[in-house]
């Protein structure tokens, strides 16, 4: 699925991809065979590079996008989608199999922890290193050491070798050295979900300052990072692209509905009582067997339980957890003591007025013998998922219903 805007700018294209693929082989033997066998079809001129041969999948395949000045796309997508072959085609440490692509200016990239980097050399080194790289001249990178050290915050560890770097030191190094060299394009992968929060919130803050003059490629599993900072987005999979265009929202719909029909998981049980089924009653509509849910709908949600060994109803909680699987709410009710016998017992929980916002939930579900919220009996995650859907993309849990009072004074 492909949408595109016509988006009138005169901003400079400084990254076109147009076809691009890249094929790998699954056997390490068969792959050096076809290997010889390319070089001797490279010399012919008869190498057929669309064409799979046996063993071989497509890592990328047919993929476009043109990228200006002041524009950062999100690639996203699962594990294996594609993403991090296509950053290192673009960034030029793997050729592809068919497609071009063309990149204008200095290029900085993240795209691995460590990478770019020599281990036995300091951080300083690698600082002149890495400049040398991108083109700069000694005297260039001289003039920007101090503010790359000081927004690495290691200048204490600046000249110890960087292979006795921690994990977060090497993303503080290699972002430092990557944004404050002011890259024309700027390459980042999924490392920043290594460092600190403090430090994540500052590099934000530097690609805000530097975005209107760079062209910013970024992925992350992060959709909140994404949402922050994309102005398109290619969603990835099996190295096609399955969403492409500048409806962030849309594509973080289709990420997240790949992972909400997990299974539930039982964490805890102890053969006192079992859920035989959950489900919605009222439900808007169903996409992908998600029930979906507009915003202000009423919802209705029926358990039957079985019960096995207890006397009286046990207390229930229900958990809203949200597409980040954060915590956002509880379902709260009047507990009312009733006696109860072997068999089943059918539950119904109703709320009106939904204010969630948009997006996918999941339900959390724990049963505890008393009120008291002690002894829990059992305890399953994700019993049931559901979408809210409405028209505005918003990341913070809760769309509150207000009225608007205008007077002139």
């Amino acid at each position: 699925m492909i949408e595109k805007q016509n988006i009138q700018t005169d901003a400079e294209v400084l990254v076109k991809v147009e076809g691009l693929s890249k094929k790998f082989c699954k056997d390490l033997k068969t792959s050096l065979w076809y290997g010889v066998k390319d070089l001797a079809y490279n010399i012919s001129g008869n190498k057929n590079e669309r064409l799979l041969r046996d063993k071989e999948f497509w890592a990328v395949k047919d993929i476009n996008f043109e990228l200006r000045r002041g524009e950062c796309l999100g690639l996203i997508g699962h594990n294996g989608a594609g993403k991090s072959t296509l950053l290192k085609i673009l960034n030029g440490l793997i050729n592809p199999d068919a497609g071009k692509v063309t990149i204008k200016g200095r290029v900085g990239a993240l795209i691995e922890l460590g990478a770019g980097f020599n281990p036995i050399l300091s951080g300083r080194e690698n600082i002149y290193n890495n400049g040398a790289v991108l083109g700069f001249t000694k005297k260039e990178i001289e003039a920007k050491i101090e503010d790359i050290i000081d927004f690495s915050e290691i200048r204490e560890f600046i000249d110890m070798p960087v292979q006795n770097y921690s994990s977060g030191m090497k993303v503080r190094l290699g972002f430092a050295v990557a944004a404050q060299m002011e890259p024309d394009v700027l390459i980042i992968d999924e490392v920043l979900a290594v460092g600190d929060m403090g430090f994540v919130l500052k590099c934000f803050k530097t690609i805000d300052t530097i975005l209107p003059n760079t062209a910013i490629i970024f992925v992350s599993h992060s959709m909140p990072m994404v949402s922050r900072i994309c102005s398109q987005i290619i969603l990835l999979e099996h190295g096609k692209a399955q969403f492409q265009g500048y409806d962030i929202g849309k594509a973080i719909d289709l990420y997240y509905m790949r992972f909400a029909q997990n299974e539930s998981n039982v964490v805890f049980d102890d053969g006192s009582i079992i859920l035989e089924s959950v489900k919605f009653l009222n439900i808007s509509n169903v996409v992908n067997n998600v029930p979906q849910f507009k915003w202000k709908d009423n919802i209705e949600l029926e358990l039957v339980l079985y019960n096995k060994l207890l006397t009286t109803i046990p207390y229930i909680t229900l958990s809203i957890f949200d597409k980040e699987q954060r915590g956002v709410a509880i379902f709260n009710y009047e507990f009312i003591k009733v006696n109860i016998t072997k068999g089943n017992i059918k539950l119904n929980l109703k709320h009106s007025n939904l204010q969630l916002s948009k997006g996918t939930y999941s339900l959390n579900l724990i049963i505890y013998e008393k009120q008291k919220l002690q002894n829990p009996i059992l305890r399953m995650n994700n019993i049931i998922s559901f979408q809210v859907l409405y028209e505005i993309e918003t990341w913070p849990p809760f769309l509150l219903d207000c009225e608007l009072i205008v007077k002139q004074i």
